[in-house]
């Protein structure tokens, strides 16, 4: 029985490393899955090595190079790039990010998990972190294993790693919209927000399908910022309202603002022991 066919969905932009970048497209072309093809969106112009990455894959029939004129942030340019695959015929999305590095039977083991349960909308799974060199950093992170549990967890975290999941058509067919895209950061928060209030059902594998990079711009830029705390706030607000959290997840939304807020040496200590 022929497998069906998966698409990778790999923004990239200006700032990327070009370094990180051949990594993270080279772990997808060793997976074991097939067919698998490759979508680098290209978020605004790139210039330098970081090109030169690119243009080196324009060649490899496993990869579609995708340019936009302008950096529109990565839900505009993810939106872009699912709207292209679908016109394409493709219905399994996986997520990827420009400087992590997939295990090679990560897409195999996904793939597998959603054919065997046609039920699932969203499969992610565990992720090993590494630093700047590639050097594990003795953290993995799970992610809780069952639909009913990633709705639970929904209440104080992020119930998959965006980077890490497979995203299945039914996903969109049941929220009927792509990535909200007013965001620039917390789109996938949102997206889970939508797939929930939707009753998308989200699941996760035991196995660590991905080593997720860890750099210090993860605690100085990504992870702190009043704006960003404010509109994480927010949006947290919301989402509790709307899906009936109660008031334990409200405080908890309060006490990820103040974390969100501390110094950066205070993050990284957090980060490490949580």
């Amino acid at each position: 029985m022929k497998q069906p066919k998966v698409i990778v969905l790999l923004p990239v932009y200006r700032k990327d490393s070009p370094v990180y970048l051949r990594l993270a497209v080279d772990s997808m072309l060793a997976q074991t899955y097939d067919p698998l093809h490759i979508l680098l969106g290209i978020d605004g112009p790139i210039e330098g090595d970081l090109e030169q990455c690119v243009q080196g894959y324009a060649s490899d029939p496993r990869i579609t190079i995708l340019p936009f004129a302008e950096n529109r942030g990565l839900a505009m340019t993810l939106n872009d790039m699912i709207r292209w695959a679908q016109k394409q015929g493709y219905s399994f999305f996986a997520r990827m990010d420009a400087d992590d590095i997939s295990l090679p039977e990560r897409i195999e083991k996904q793939m597998a998990f959603l054919l065997a349960h046609p039920e699932i909308d969203v499969v992610g799974g565990a992720t090993n972190e590494i630093d700047e060199n590639g050097n594990n950093r003795n953290k993995i992170n799970h992610y809780p294993l069952t639909p009913e549990e990633c709705y639970r967890y929904f209440a104080k975290r992020n119930p998959a790693a965006h980077p890490a999941v497979i995203l299945k058509q039914s996903l969109f067919d049941k929220t009927e919209c792509l990535y909200r895209p007013g965001y620039r950061q917390n789109q996938d928060t949102m997206l889970w927000f939508d797939a929930f209030k939707h009753e998308a059902r989200i699941a996760n594998l035991p196995d660590v399908v991905l080593n997720f990079r860890v750099t210090n711009d993860f605690f100085t830029k990504r992870r702190n910022g009043w704006t960003y705390a404010i509109d994480l706030l927010k949006d947290r607000k919301i989402i509790n309202r709307e899906l009936h959290y109660g008031w334990k997840a409200t405080i908890y939304a309060y006490l990820l603002f103040l974390f969100r807020i501390s110094p950066s040496w205070l993050i990284r200590i957090a980060y490490k022991i949580a």
